[in-house]
């Protein structure tokens, strides 16, 4: 496994957590946390990072190592999006971005269309783009013809901790799409995550299901590992599930038979 290395988006990525920073009761524990799942990257909201308040400034509490990723959260329609994610870069937050772009105010689902045309627009710019979205295979697709670096398909609802409902929509884009598949939204249990990594896929972003756990940082610590477990077990090679039963040893020639 030490040799397992995500290439993705320029960067090189060993440990595929990838961990939101939402909902933590503080900072501290935030930090906390982030060490203990090992992350190497943090998806941050632009909003959240203000170095001109009195207010503390959550960068202060990211790790050393530990990659920040933006997202566009809050973003309603491309334009929204594009100018948060150029708003990020000339703060100094690099060229990585999650493209978030939602309407729905009830179930908060992407805007497949409209993280498409912010997509288009900032790989053109120069942007690693990261698009959140509703997991269609031809939407995936257009994704991948505008540059995107991943695709990040929801398990289920942002903050639902209901696991991966989409499950078999994920794997057809796993199977389908030539760039990381990585599973943002929803996981609830690190069983969720170790889902994702043995089905193919490239990383899994958590946030709500450590940040709102009794304790945030031994959960983080468990999906950790259950990310780890998933990745080993794909990489092994999953048997092939079967509708009848298989002795795993002989039935016959272990009781001596009299003629």
């Amino acid at each position: 496994m030490s040799g397992d290395i995500l290439d993705i988006g320029g960067r090189l990525v060993s440990n595929r957590l990838f961990v939101g920073t939402g909902k933590f009761s503080s900072y501290e524990i935030m930090k906390r946390s982030l060490e203990e799942a090992g992350a190497e990257v943090a998806t941050v909201a632009l909003r959240r990072v203000d170095g001109t308040s009195g207010a503390e400034n959550i960068l202060n509490y990211i790790p050393k190592g530990c990659f920040v990723m933006p997202n566009t959260s809050g973003a309603r329609n491309a334009d929204e999006a594009i100018r948060i994610a150029r708003m990020a870069k000339a703060g100094g937050a690099g060229d990585w971005v999650k493209i978030e772009v939602i309407q729905d105010n009830k179930y908060l689902l992407p805007d497949n269309m409209e993280t498409l045309k912010a997509s288009e627009v900032l790989v053109k710019e120069g942007f690693k783009v990261f698009p959140y979205m509703s997991p269609d295979l031809s939407m995936a697709r257009r994704m991948v013809n505008v540059g995107a670096s991943a695709v990040m398909p929801l398990g289920s609802p942002i903050g639902s901790n209901r696991g991966v409902k989409t499950r078999e929509l994920v794997e057809i884009l796993v199977h389908e799409i030539k760039i990381p598949v990585i599973v943002d939204a929803g996981l609830g249990k690190p069983s969720d995550a170790c889902d994702c990594m043995e089905m193919g896929c490239a990383a899994v972003l958590v946030n709500t299901a450590i940040a709102i756990a009794e304790d945030p940082v031994g959960m983080a610590g468990a999906f950790s590992e259950a990310v780890k477990a998933g990745r080993r077990a794909y990489l092994a090679g999953l048997p092939a599930a079967s509708a009848h039963a298989s002795a795993s040893s002989p039935l016959t020639g272990f009781l001596r038979e009299d003629k």
